[in-house]
């Protein structure tokens, strides 16, 4: 598990042993997983609506970072 970034009280995730699609997991008050590619939602639980906007903002603001992490650990 390697925490790619910290921001507004969220903690986003990419799992060494994780499958693709390259996703993030975000974790805060509750956990979703976001598609660093494509910028979609692929699952939600319990997130709110606006904490999960807020998200997919922040990944799409690192989708760079991201997809650089991703391929450094993923190949």
């Amino acid at each position: 598990m390697v925490t790619v970034l910290r921001e507004a009280g969220m903690r986003f995730v990419i799992y060494t042993d994780d499958h693709e699609p390259a996703h993030v997991h975000v974790y805060g008050n509750a956990e979703a997983r976001i598609n660093i590619l494509r910028l979609t939602v692929l699952s939600n639980r319990r997130m709110m609506k606006r904490d999960l906007s807020v998200a997919l903002a922040f990944v799409q603001a690192n989708q760079r970072l991201f997809t650089e992490k991703w391929e450094s650990i993923h190949g």
